[in-house]
């Protein structure tokens, strides 16, 4: 006891000896000064303080230290980012120094028909059903297509186990994150330690999966013939401009798919758990989908400018949820300032998106959910409110798929309003309670869904772009 006593003296010794050697140096660079933030511990940091949910203790710490402050993730500084101001000072006017339709139509309204079979067969007889795998399979499905052009039946073995493992990654990325700041973990047995491990081989096997495609679409690409898909696209791309490597290109599509697998699955299933938690909310949906549509077709891209209170829904629920509360961190290409404090090269930036889309300056009542609030007096979108929430970070790094993303969030929230009910299990607790990984997700929750009209509808929409495509 008297060894470990002595080490813990001498380990607070040398780490206050640290700080007093960082202040002394701070003092020198005059205006210069650092970012604020909380006391790091020997060894830890701060990383004890930012609990299982970092964006609500990132907010917390914002109101004592400022929109700017730095904390210590083991001995890596880290900034972190609140508030609208400093983060669109830093990712959109100094984006420099922190850089370091119809084919999508097409697969998403036949993985919508199978997405509403599967809820309605779920809920024959009244029951209720957890709709998060089927919501992971038909986006997985969606962007599949897209990047391989292949859809995979809600059945398959092979896919379902690859994207089974989606909720596993989206835990581990934390882990993965922890070690990153703290490396010494990885030498004792903990759930640290074997989270990260699952984490690495998630990522490999994941990474094995899209290099699988990767070698069958050079095999088959034929010189001269259009791309059938992404992966085609980024293949010829490479040939045509070399300073892309060969070896970048299943890696690119890697992230493209991996990442818009977590993201939109969690974004539908917060959407849904708004529609049976709010029932007056989905019936002003349908009615505007039933007005501006109708009931002998179904909603296309086209639509969008025509269903604001839908759009509102949308962005409420992206608003409201922040499902992706804090970005993928940031890093410093060159010494800069926000909000007046030095930011040093290499330094990693957290980015708090959910400190946006919560702020009480910028929103009425944030913790209410009203997708009136991004309507004008004259029912239309307010764009200037759109533009304000927070969900695909800002500036040279923003989401590339941001666009991509909300169109299939449209199809398929418009779609299952006009063709579908959904209703919430009443033996279950209202509180919208939530798990962290790579998104916030909900608790899982049951719903029961029933069609409004029968599935005619679907099945001769799919028919449609079936001949469409053997004609093309």
């Amino acid at each position: 006891q008297s060894s470990l006593l002595l080490l813990l003296c001498l380990l607070a010794a040398i780490h206050l000896g640290k700080l007093l050697l960082q202040q002394q140096q701070r003092r020198r660079q005059g205006q210069r000064r650092a970012p604020p933030g909380p006391f790091p511990w020997p060894l830890i940091g701060n990383a004890a303080q930012l609990g299982s949910a970092p964006h609500l203790s990132f907010a917390r710490l914002a109101s004592t230290y400022g929109a700017v402050f730095q904390l210590r993730l083991g001995r890596w500084p880290v900034v972190v980012l609140n508030g609208e101001r400093a983060i669109r000072q830093a990712l959109v006017r100094q984006g420099a120094a922190f850089a370091g339709r119809r084919l999508l139509e097409r697969h998403l309204v036949g993985e919508a028909r199978a997405l509403v079979a599967l809820l309605v067969r779920g809920s024959a007889g009244g029951a209720f059903l957890d709709p998060s795998r089927v919501l992971v399979v038909a986006v997985a499905n969606v962007m599949s297509a897209l990047c391989f052009g292949r859809r995979y039946s809600h059945g398959d073995g092979e896919f379902l186990r690859l994207v089974g493992r989606n909720e596993q990654f989206g835990r581990a990325v934390g882990a993965g994150s922890l070690v990153d700041a703290l490396p010494w973990l990885q030498r004792f047995p903990s759930p640290v330690r074997a989270a990260y491990r699952a984490f690495r081989d998630l990522n490999r096997d994941f990474y094995g999966f899209v290099r699988g495609k990767f070698l069958q679409h050079q095999r088959s690409l034929r010189p001269g013939a259009a791309p059938r898909d992404m992966m085609d696209a980024f293949i010829r791309l490479q040939r045509e401009q070399p300073r892309l490597q060969l070896e970048h290109v299943p890696a690119t599509v890697t992230d493209i798919f991996g990442a818009s697998q977590d993201t939109l699955s969690t974004a539908l299933q917060w959407l849904l758990i708004f529609l049976i938690r709010y029932p007056n909310v989905q019936a002003k949906m349908q009615e505007e989908v039933d007005r501006i549509v109708g009931r002998d077709r179904l909603p296309c891209a086209e639509d969008q400018p025509h269903l604001p209170y839908i759009m509102a829904f949308l962005y409420e629920s992206m608003r409201f949820s922040s499902f992706v509360p804090v970005t993928i961190p940031h890093a410093t290409t060159t010494n800069t300032f926000i909000m007046g404090y030095l930011i040093p090269k290499d330094t990693v930036i957290f980015v708090n998106q959910w400190s946006v889309n919560h702020d009480p300056a910028k929103w009425s009542n944030p913790e209410d959910f009203d997708p009136t609030r991004f309507l004008d007096e004259n029912g239309f979108i307010n764009k200037d409110l759109t533009s304000s929430v927070m969900i695909f970070s800002l500036g040279k790094r923003r989401c590339i798929g941001e666009e991509l993303s909300k169109v299939q969030l449209f199809l398929f929230t418009s779609i299952l309003v006009h063709q579908c009910n959904f209703t919430a299990n009443p033996n279950e607790d209202p509180k919208m309670d939530f798990t962290y990984g790579l998104t916030i997700k909900p608790k899982p929750f049951t719903l029961n869904v029933t069609l409004r009209d029968t599935m005619d509808l679907l099945d001769q929409a799919v028919q449609r772009l079936q001949a469409e495509k053997a004609a093309n």
